[in-house]
């Protein structure tokens, strides 16, 4: 491989390659910095690639590992409210936004059968959340071993390191998991049929202004939480009585337009302006079992609409 073809060479790969930095730093913003740091890694680095000892996508991902244990130095864990707060049990408990932590982001999976591949149901929010306890080393053998199914000879290489020692690292990652409360990732799931009738249903309430409506469709300890805003909620009643709140603050009339977010149904959510125009307001994202819908996370960052392919606002 030479300079002349680098970006052709590469390309196909930069989608995967933003999964994994995703997975290894929990923000979507900042995997999109780690892949054009890897790119631009690799690029000043083309000399010395053998191909006959890596393939490119195994040396890319090397580059791209080393690259996010060297932005991880030094940082704190993105976390969710959960992981935070205690619940809250006032509906009208104070809103208050906490811009200097750093929260936990969702992922755009959307319609894309690749990324579903590439997702292996390991984007899914609570697996990434609770990813987040594990010292940066921990998490990318976790990721290397358990995700891409490297053998612990080539992780090692990877890390600089030994398989006895990566051995090591997972058997302390995976124990740590265990110990992090990540029982929603083993939820009844229904069909994607049911799970689109639910979340469809869910808009045609959340847009009616219908509350009752909305309140059928949750689980009785469904979770209602809302970064950045240092806030969550649990049960059925709770949930209601925040989205009556809600609509008392910002008006009954909203849009949602439907998405998929770290391989889980999601929702862009738009509220109508004084103008009349519907503005981006909230990108939901759910977790549906049997029971109905467990689990809401509401994420109030705009920016993110962009990485969706949403617009910004709506007729």
């Amino acid at each position: 491989m030479d300079r002349d073809d680098f970006d052709q060479q590469v390309a196909p790969y930069r989608r995967e390659l933003l999964a994994h930095c995703y997975r290894m730093l929990g923000s979507v913003h900042d995997a999109e910095d780690l892949v054009q740091e890897t790119f631009l890694r690799a690029w000043r680095a083309i000399d010395t690639y053998d191909a006959e000892r890596a393939s490119l996508r195994t040396w890319l991902y090397r580059i791209a590992t080393n690259a996010c244990l060297t932005a991880l130095k030094g940082r704190g864990r993105r976390a969710l409210p959960s992981g935070l707060v205690a619940a809250a049990t006032d509906a009208q408990a104070p809103i208050e936004l906490a811009l200097d932590v750093p929260w936990l982001q969702p992922f755009p999976t959307g319609d894309d059968p690749a990324a579903a591949v590439v997702a292996k149901g390991s984007l899914r929010l609570a697996l990434v959340a609770a990813m987040q306890y594990l010292p940066a080393r921990q998490r990318a053998v976790l990721v290397l071993r358990d995700v891409l199914d490297w053998s612990a000879a080539d992780v090692a290489e990877a890390l600089e390191t030994t398989p006895a020692s990566v051995n090591s690292a997972l058997q302390r990652a995976r124990a740590r998991l265990a110990e992090v409360d990540v029982s929603e990732e083993d939820v009844d799931e229904p069909t994607d049929k049911e799970i689109k009738a639910i979340v469809d249903d869910y808009v045609r309430a959340f847009e009616a202004a219908d509350v009752q409506g909305l309140s059928r469709l949750l689980a009785e300890r469904v979770v209602l939480e809302m970064p950045p805003a240092p806030l969550w909620f649990v049960g059925r009643d709770a949930y209601g009585a925040f989205i009556e709140r809600v609509y008392a603050m910002r008006g009954p009339a909203w849009r949602m337009v439907t998405t998929l977010a770290n391989g889980q149904p999601a929702v862009g959510a738009y509220v109508r302006a004084d103008d009349g125009r519907y503005r981006a307001h909230s990108l939901q994202v759910f977790t549906v079992a049997k029971a109905g819908i467990t689990h809401n996370i509401t994420f109030f960052d705009q920016s993110l609409f962009e990485y969706f392919g949403l617009p910004s606002d709506l007729e």
